[in-house]
C-alpha cells in the first residue's frame, strides 16, 4: 500500500478485516455516489490477483452479505480454497491435450472430421 494510500485511508474508509491471505478488506463511510451503498474493496497483500479472495469474503465484497462470513471450516467435505491455476504450468489439462502428451482416446467408428468446403 502506498503512503498516500494509507494516509487517506482514515478519512473514507474503515478496515473491516483480514484473511487468511492477508488481504485487508475497506468499506467507505458513505454511501457511494447514487448506489445506495458503501463502496467495498481489497488491498491485496501479494500481487494483485482477484483467485487470491477467498469465497468467504467474495460474498461480502459483491454485497451478498452484510457481514464476512467465518472462515473456518464448516462440513469436512470443504476444501480449502486455492487460486486459479489457468494459464499456469498446474493448470488442468484433459488426455490428449498437447501439453499432455497429446494422444487422445480412439473415438467411435462414426465420427468423421470436418474439413472446409467439403
Amino acid at each position: 500500500m502506498s503512503f498516500l494510500h494509507r494516509l487517506t485511508t482514515g478519512f473514507a474508509v474503515s478496515e473491516v478485516g483480514t484473511d487468511r491471505f492477508g488481504n485487508t478488506y475497506y468499506e467507505s463511510k458513505r454511501d457511494w455516489l447514487n448506489y445506495g451503498r458503501k463502496r467495498r474493496y481489497v488491498m491485496y497483500a501479494k500481487a494483485p490477483d482477484p483467485t487470491m479472495v477467498p469465497p468467504e469474503w467474495h460474498c461480502w465484497l459483491h454485497h451478498v452479505t452484510d457481514q464476512p462470513l467465518s472462515e473456518q471450516k464448516r462440513y469436512p467435505w470443504q476444501m480449502e480454497h486455492e487460486p486459479n491455476r489457468t494459464g499456469t504450468a498446474l493448470a488442468y489439462r484433459p488426455p490428449g491435450h498437447d501439453h499432455a502428451g497429446g494422444q487422445r482416446q480412439v473415438a467411435a467408428g462414426d465420427y468423421e472430421a470436418w474439413t472446409p468446403g467439403g
